[in-house]
């Protein structure tokens, strides 16, 4: 009874973390903050683009090179400026050269084991699609496999990424506009796939309908 009450704080401590991480990602999603969004994916769009043109290891090379013109020019800079006022305000960077960058070890277990429970449920997912336990499912999940081969074959990985980057940021927003709409088109599109597969469902020796 000691140690699970031990536990409790560190458990709602990371849940919080983690609560506060998914926060995050829908402000960032949903442009709360236009600045800072406008930043992330103007960047991560840049890097996609970048990494489609050139290889990763340009990339990375070319990215660095800029980063470090920026802060030696910095360092030389303000080298030069304290030289001049003959002031002492030290290394430029000393600040963020004292802060602490390392990665704990509680962080790094905490994500490992959320991880994991992921792995396992897309395991279990798979293997009761491609072992056929519900005969709807699985055929529901062929058909998208089926869409997939044409989409592979118009699109490479790097383009696919490059496209739903695009898409996140900018679905929630249309999403949030245009709410009523998109839910009655889903529901009416939803509803002619469950008809479709009934049907298909209903031919076939053996199978049962699945139970809502």
């Amino acid at each position: 009874m000691h140690a699970n009450s031990d536990n409790m704080p560190s458990m709602t401590t990371s849940g919080m973390e983690i609560q506060h991480w998914k926060e995050q990602v829908v402000d960032l999603l949903y442009w709360r903050d236009l600045q800072r969004t406008g930043v992330v994916f103007g960047a991560s769009l840049f890097l996609l683009l970048s990494l489609s043109v050139c290889s990763i290891i340009s990339v990375i090379s070319y990215v660095a090179l800029a980063l470090l013109s920026v802060t030696i020019s910095f360092r030389i800079y303000k080298g030069i400026l304290q030289a001049v006022q003959k002031s002492e305000d030290g290394h430029p960077f000393k600040m963020y050269l004292d802060q602490d960058i390392g990665i704990s070890s509680e962080l790094v277990h905490k994500y490992s084991d959320t991880t994991l429970v992921h792995i396992n449920c897309v395991i279990k997912e798979l293997r009761r699609l491609f072992l056929v336990e519900d005969l709807v499912d699985s055929l529901k999940f062929a058909v998208l496999m089926w869409i997939l081969t044409y989409v592979g074959a118009l699109f490479n990985g790097l383009t696919l990424l490059i496209l739903g980057l695009i898409g996140a940021f900018s679905w929630p927003v249309i999403y949030e506009k245009h709410q009523a709409q998109i839910d009655h088109y889903y529901g009416l599109v939803n509803k002619q796939i469950k008809d479709v597969l009934g049907k298909i469902q209903a031919k076939i020796p053996g199978s049962k309908p699945k139970t809502e």
